[in-house]
């Protein structure tokens, strides 16, 4: 999954929130800096992506994608479902999807100091262009995914995502409305287990 369902899926927790948003960018020993809190963050998160990169619903999209956009086929489904949370955002969340993502931005600019190198590059774009209300619309999609091809390593062809979305609209939709329910229920088990174990080292 992608930035704005990671952001969902953290709960009410700010340090929680932390940790799960900045993931991908916090490797290998350098976890062991931060607060414990974070540090669980961090785990919530690899837990969402061990879920998501199994799950059978997934690998269709990702078989789907995989003929052109090859090792980068998950990092489009991931993009994909995050357009398809903004999207129905309503069907998940009571709060506005505008004030929802301010609440994260304000999380990640109180601990702009805390932020690893590569979170302090990415977010003040991410605020600037807002692009978690942004995934919602496919123009703004389309600005994500070309941005995204001119930093990656190799040839992406990310260039190409929206259009590959548009020309399989309703597979995706399905696969993502089928898929999500099922990601919420693995999150709230591993926060109900998280809680559990604050509440008894309290």
């Amino acid at each position: 999954m992608n930035f704005l369902a990671h952001a969902y899926l953290s709960g009410d927790d700010p340090e929680l929130l932390f940790g799960n948003f900045v993931a991908d960018s916090i490797k290998g020993k350098t976890l062991e800096t931060f607060a414990p809190k974070v540090r669980d963050g961090v785990m919530l998160h690899r837990s969402i992506d061990a879920f998501t990169d199994q799950h059978p619903l997934v690998r269709e999209c990702v078989a789907l994608l995989q003929p052109t956009f090859r090792k980068y086929s998950g990092v489009v489904v991931d993009i994909y479902f995050d357009h398809f949370l903004a999207l129905h955002w309503q069907k998940f969340s009571e709060t506005d999807l505008t004030q929802f993502a301010s609440g994260v931005y304000r999380v990640m600019i109180m601990r702009f100091v805390n932020l690893p190198p590569r979170s302090k590059r990415i977010i003040p774009w991410m605020i600037a262009q807002n692009w978690l209300v942004g995934y919602a619309n496919l123009r703004d999609l389309d600005r994500v995914f070309r941005g995204m091809s001119r930093r990656a390593r190799f040839d992406s062809g990310m260039e190409n995502s929206v259009g590959f979305l548009i020309e399989n609209y309703s597979f995706f939709e399905e696969k993502f409305l089928a898929f999500f329910p099922l990601l919420i229920n693995h999150s709230i088990s591993y926060l109900a287990y998280y809680n559990s174990n604050i509440r008894k080292s309290s």
